[in-house]
């Protein structure tokens, strides 16, 4: 157990990231465990950086003694070329949102696809997964089509902007899966993909706080599609408000956020963090409670 007076000191990068809630639901868990445990954000849109600032900022937080990052969008994938060591998940992935600084060295992990796997888990448990349609193939893509995979996902077709991006992830999934279970295509495919999906997660930015929005046309929601977004802030996004008018299934961003953070804080202390009361602090933080999917 991490004695009392042991300080942590870790930091937050990414676009956009004020309104993340992932600093206090670190900074609250660690008070409970009498750990002193502070979080700082470096908001590239606040400092007037590129996202490939990212290498700089490691590592000047590496420098100053910092125990760790967390990496968000846009930077998950671009922090790669700057660490010495990636776990096995994140070096499959292809993108990092948790770095540990020890022994002298900046280890990349992913707990993306874990957090996004046990949210799931929790709130959609018995939804047909024979064929899903994923909105989205940059870093918070890869580690959602990863988790869909693991959990069964029968057929799984990444759609995006840049439909390369989407083939390279759907190529590099084929390595680790069957090869006929990742498919890709352009957003041009999204509305024949969707007519015959039993669900849609979706992984792009559209609907942070930052970037309002609903990612695709309303019209393609209907039950029995089910919908599960990656976004938290705001917790009940444009996609989560439509799809739930809609009557299909949902699950909010809420759940991969506290799952996420559970894992990187285990990550940066060495310590198990109590998942329940992390739960009930994410909760909290929010001002609204989390729904559960499966009455949604």
């Amino acid at each position: 157990m991490t004695p009392p007076s042991r300080s942590v000191l870790v930091g937050l990068v990414g676009s956009g990231i004020g309104p993340s809630l992932t600093p206090p639901m670190h900074e609250r868990e660690a008070d409970q465990l009498g750990i002193r445990y502070l979080y700082r954000r470096f908001d590239l849109d606040d400092l007037q950086l590129p996202a490939e600032a990212v290498g700089d900022l490691l590592a000047a937080t590496r420098l100053a003694g910092f125990d760790g990052l967390n990496v968000t969008h846009p930077c998950k994938q671009l922090v790669l070329q700057h660490l010495d060591e990636l776990t096995a998940d994140a070096a499959a992935l292809g993108a990092v949102n948790t770095v540990v600084f020890r022994d002298g060295r900046a280890i990349g992990h992913n707990t993306d696809w874990s957090g996004f796997a046990r949210s799931f888990d929790r709130g959609l448990p018995d939804v047909a997964l024979d064929d899903v349609v994923l909105l989205g193939a940059g870093g918070a893509g890869a580690a959602v089509a990863h988790a869909l995979l693991t959990l069964g996902v029968g057929r799984l077709t990444m759609l995006d902007v840049d439909g390369e991006r989407a083939r390279s992830l759907a190529d590099a999934l084929s390595v680790r899966f069957a090869a006929d279970r990742a498919v890709s295509g352009d957003l041009g495919d999204l509305e024949p993909s969707l007519a015959a999906a039993d669900g849609l997660v979706h992984a792009t930015p559209t609907g942070m706080a930052a970037h309002p929005g609903l990612p695709l046309p309303a019209a393609l929601l209907r039950p029995p599609l089910w919908v599960a977004d990656v976004v938290y802030r705001p917790l009940a996004t444009e996609l989560v408000r439509t799809a739930r008018a809609a009557g299909c299934r949902v699950l909010d961003g809420g759940g991969m956020a506290v799952y996420q953070a559970v894992d990187a804080f285990r990550l940066f202390t060495d310590v198990e963090p109590d998942v329940e009361r992390m739960l009930a602090h994410f909760t909290e933080l929010v001002g609204e409670p989390v729904p559960d999917a499966r009455v949604s």
